[in-house]
């Protein structure tokens, strides 16, 4: 008798530990970015958070860098089940859809007040957009404003015609055309290659991804011309929300709306020091001249229009909204 309900304890301990084991759900997470990037060590909260306040029922496995997938890869592996969750930049896919690039649109929002009422302006078509594609938008950060970096002096546009510019997403190619440079697509973890090699010598960018790449190995220059504050996104497959229980939902969706309040504290408060790190090692830093900053003016005037004819009645609710 009492090796029969050994037995049977036995076997209701093993059933037990089976169902918390099963009761435990483990999504992989992919990033573009350095581990040491500010959006990647805001993730890495935000996952630790999301293991906390699930009482561990989520574990979210977070692969930094380009480890799991490249940065342009992600958007598909989390449409296609192959990762449950995973970081995309918004611009990267505006030829997918232009309502993608809202936020990479020059000299449109170019303070963190302005791009906060954009985001809030897009928002709601950016939700529709990704719902259609099983895509559910958790939390967005953007980026530091964009400047550029050059191995040589730019006094005007002139000085950026036939260099070979690294583009990250359309509207950066577009820039490079509008100025008469050679767009070269390089996503953030291949920038330090790409420059060491000489298939760069001048992009856009934030202060955060040059200090993250140690771009001052390879150019001397950085002119702040904060042209705009692109958004990185954390995405998880509608499929995989759903099919968690209510308050592991609630628990993903709270520590979410934390990181998106400490992403973009984080991000204003360290883009004067990224600008600082640039100088210091080495870096002459200063604002566009005059002539550079007519010239990007109008590249902003005319992709602003061309935003607005390829989005057409969208784009242009967003920007009333925007402006209101």
């Amino acid at each position: 008798m009492n090796t029969r309900l050994c037995t049977l304890f036995a076997a209701l301990g093993f059933g037990f530990t089976a169902l918390s084991v099963s009761a435990q759900t483990k999504w992989d997470m992919p990033t573009g970015y350095a581990a040491a990037n500010f959006h990647t060590e805001n993730i890495t909260q935000f996952a630790a958070d999301v293991d906390k306040a699930s009482a561990g029922k989520l574990k979210i496995t977070v692969h930094a860098g380009g480890s799991l997938f490249k940065a342009n890869e992600i958007k598909r592996a989390v449409q296609g089940g192959q990762a449950q969750i995973g970081e995309i930049i918004f611009g990267g896919y505006a030829n997918e859809n232009p309502l993608f690039g809202t936020d990479n649109v020059p000299f449109l929002a170019t303070s963190y007040g302005e791009a906060k009422k954009l985001a809030a302006a897009q928002k709601p078509a950016l939700d529709a957009l990704l719902a259609k594609q099983g895509l559910k938008v958790l939390f967005s950060v953007p980026w530091p404003p964009q400047g550029i970096f050059s191995a040589k002096p730019i006094n005007s546009a002139a000085d950026l015609k036939g260099v070979k510019w690294r583009a990250y997403s359309p509207q950066t190619s577009r820039i490079a055309e509008l100025v008469g440079a050679q767009p070269v697509t390089i996503q953030a973890a291949e920038l330090s290659q790409a420059l060491a090699t000489g298939a760069v010598a001048a992009f856009m960018t934030s202060g955060a991804t040059g200090y993250d790449s140690k771009v001052w190995e390879q150019v001397k220059y950085f002119y702040d011309a904060q042209a705009w504050l692109p958004k990185n996104a954390v995405l998880v497959s509608q499929k995989a929300f759903d099919a968690l229980d209510k308050p592991t939902q609630d628990a993903l969706l709270k520590a979410a709306s934390e990181a998106e309040t400490r992403g973009w504290k984080s991000s204003e408060e360290k883009t004067k020091f990224y600008v600082e790190q640039l100088a210091k090692n080495g870096m002459n830093v200063a604002a566009p001249s005059a002539a550079l900053k007519a010239d990007l003016k109008k590249v902003g005037d005319t992709m602003i229009g061309e935003w607005l004819k390829t989005t057409g009645a969208e784009g242009q609710a967003i920007l009333d909204a925007y402006k209101k």
